[in-house]
């Protein structure tokens, strides 16, 4: 999952629709200097880091990443879980999901100083959540790949997401051994707790504590946790 600095510049800029002379001309850089970051032949300076962080509203954690996000692996991370409440006889609630692919992107982040999917996440009211969380879900319904059903009692608003015989049939081919391992175990944990409860605690780590109000969180500041805070 590691890249270097330029495949990851690159994909931030095609992500915008821009061109490599646009960017250069934003940078206040020559075209050959830019692309010669994108190509990898070009170390960048600390002034350059810091026009990079400030043009694609990124921090220098993610900078240092140097991770580039994989949606596909994002989703086959949300179709693991799913299949972990099936086998276990359990509806995975539409929060709770979100909190829990965050745990395993970090977990996977304080074992092997890289997250799983390469997400960003960003700190909400409800806790963290991923920048493409919620149109990712609402994609997969669209696509028919997921049910997403409004509960309504007198004690209990929630949204239930289940899967469909559509995406029952997708592989999930990107995830290693050891990460649908991690998955599991952090299902095993957290599947009779209820949602209110996994937004505490998420709310409690380092990454989350340490964000602003909207801002996005550090992956870096969960290798400061306790183990037992991990997940």
């Amino acid at each position: 999952m590691k890249t270097t600095y330029g495949q990851f510049i690159k994909h931030l800029r095609e992500a915008r629709g821009l061109t490599q002379a646009e960017v250069a001309e934003e940078l206040a850089m020559s075209r050959s200097s830019y692309v010669a970051l994108e190509k990898g032949t070009k170390e960048l300076t600390l002034a350059e880091s810091v026009l990079l962080v400030e043009f694609f509203d990124i921090s220098f954690d993610e900078l240092l990443r140097r991770q580039v996000p994989d949606l596909m692996k994002y989703r086959q991370m949300l179709l693991c879980f799913m299949r972990e409440a099936v086998a276990s006889k359990s509806v995975v609630k539409k929060t709770k999901l979100a909190k829990l692919l965050y745990l395993a992107d970090f977990a996977w982040f304080y074992k092997y100083q890289e997250s799983m999917s390469g997400m960003t996440y960003r700190r909400y009211a409800y806790g963290p959540v991923s920048d493409t969380y919620l149109s990712l879900i609402e994609e997969m319904e669209v696509n028919g790949e997921l049910n997403i059903t409004q509960v309504l009692r007198e004690d209990y608003h929630m949204y239930e997401i289940t899967e469909t015989r559509a995406s029952q049939k997708i592989k999930l081919n990107l995830l290693s051994r050891e990460e649908k391992a991690l998955v599991k175990t952090i299902w095993k944990k957290w599947q009779t707790s209820d949602t209110n409860e996994i937004v505490r605690f998420t709310q409690n780590q380092l990454p989350f504590t340490l964000a602003e109000d909207n801002g996005r969180l550090s992956y870096r500041a969960i290798l400061k946790e306790e183990v037992a805070h991990i997940y």
